[in-house]
């Protein structure tokens, strides 16, 4: 049985190391080294989804299934399996890099900027809305809930201890040290 410790550690340390991380990337930002409107180095390594069509999923995806604590990392392998089955069906990697321009197209109307532009959540999800009937957010929202939560990373990221048929079911694997059922 593995207990999980939920509590944020920081320390003085750790703030240090962050407040001079935040320092010199906003160094960086604002003297022009860092170009915010190019395409993410990790988007290019994509065949079928265009670059432009890859950080629009990448916000896309992050707001159809918000965790914080999962960085963009595992987000982008999520979309990276769904680019390696776009580069075996030419129609999917169309209705993919087309719906992310539709989708753009839609924040523009809404919102008059592109959708990884638009800075609130909530305005971003108001837009995802607008477009939710479509085959295209169907197809992504449905991809995606695959894509991400099949990877073991996210699994230790969210608590989840992984399969336990193997091991003769939760029964005998702690199922009880789930703190919120004791305390109900």
């Amino acid at each position: 049985m593995r207990v999980l410790d939920k509590r944020t550690r920081f320390n003085r340390r750790n703030f240090l190391k962050t407040s001079a991380a935040s320092v010199a990337a906003a160094g960086a930002v604002s003297s022009g080294v860092v170009s915010i409107a190019a395409a993410p180095a990790w988007a290019d390594a994509l065949t079928a989804i265009k670059p432009d069509a890859a950080k629009t999923l990448l916000v896309m995806v992050r707001d159809l299934y918000p965790h914080d604590r999962l960085g963009d990392a595992y987000y982008e392998k999520a979309l990276a399996s769904m680019d390696q089955e776009a580069a075996k069906d030419a129609t999917l990697a169309g209705q993919l890099n087309e719906g992310a321009v539709a989708l753009d197209t839609a924040a523009r109307k809404l919102r008059n900027a592109p959708y990884a532009a638009i800075p609130a959540e909530a305005d971003r999800v108001a837009v995802l809305k607008s477009i939710e009937t479509t085959p295209f957010f169907s197809k992504v929202r449905g991809d995606m809930v695959v894509a991400l939560y099949n990877q073991p990373e996210v699994w230790a990221k969210l608590g989840y201890e992984g399969a336990s048929a193997e091991y003769g079911g939760y029964i005998h694997r702690g199922f009880d040290d789930l703190d919120w059922i004791k305390d109900a």
